[in-house]
């Protein structure tokens, strides 16, 4: 993102602590399987998985956010993940309004909205079930690149009912969380300074042009220019 970006792993299990400040053009956020609470301009928001690079407003200004692990989010908001696909909503659309204007006073008065966001996360987690072992198993079994029908049977369920409750808990299928999290990590080799083609191969790809098309069709833009 333009202006800068740092992060940090949160006391929330499994999540990271973010900010970007403000600066000249937009940013590009890439799909990852997350949901995340925002704090941006004074309003608590959340950002539901996404399928597409999310690309922010140039005139946005700085923002925070506590992006949580896959499967988390809709734990903590009791929303299901694909009701929020590829939107941003705020939180008062989700909680009630008067609870939501406590959390937002908690976050302004905290001087840093990073560390009030947390807390605000950290609320929020206490009252939820975080870590289904069964959803975790399902993201490591994706991210090693296993076939959707070997991890419904690896996990004793019919791959409609893994279909079923991956949209509830991710935002989409097994099919579409596995390309995603290959996308991400592709990128990490890729940044690593390794070579398309070797990162291809060792990502899961067919071949570099493979990886192209799908870095096109998830980011929108080229790998080049996201690795530039």
């Amino acid at each position: 993102m333009s202006g800068g970006y740092a992060e940090r792993p949160s006391r929330v299990a499994g999540a990271v602590v973010w900010r970007s400040g403000p600066g000249p053009g937009g940013g590009r956020v890439l799909p990852d399987g997350c949901m995340d609470l925002l704090w941006h301009q004074g309003v608590l928001l959340v950002a539901g998985p996404d399928t597409r690079a999310y690309v922010t407003d140039a005139e946005g200004g700085a923002m925070a956010g506590v992006r949580f692990r896959p499967g988390d989010g809709p734990a903590l908001l009791g929303v299901p993940a694909h009701e929020l696909r590829d939107r941003r909503v705020e939180l008062s659309d989700l909680r009630p309004a008067s609870e939501v204007r406590l959390l937002a006073a908690r976050v302004a008065a905290a001087g840093d909205p990073a560390r009030g966001l947390e807390e605000v996360a950290l609320r929020l987690a206490a009252e939820a079930e975080l870590g289904d072992p069964l959803l975790g198993r399902v993201v490591q079994a994706l991210d090693a690149g296993l076939p959707v029908a070997d991890i419904a049977g690896d996990l004793g369920v019919g791959e409609r009912q893994l279909h079923r409750r991956s949209l509830t808990a991710f935002g989409y299928g097994p099919k579409t969380l596995g390309r995603i999290l290959r996308l991400q990590r592709a990128l990490g080799l890729a940044r690593t300074g390794l070579a398309l083609a070797e990162t291809a191969t060792r990502a899961g790809y067919a071949d570099q042009a493979h990886l192209t098309r799908e870095v096109r069709e998830l980011t929108g833009t080229t790998p080049g220019r996201l690795l530039g």
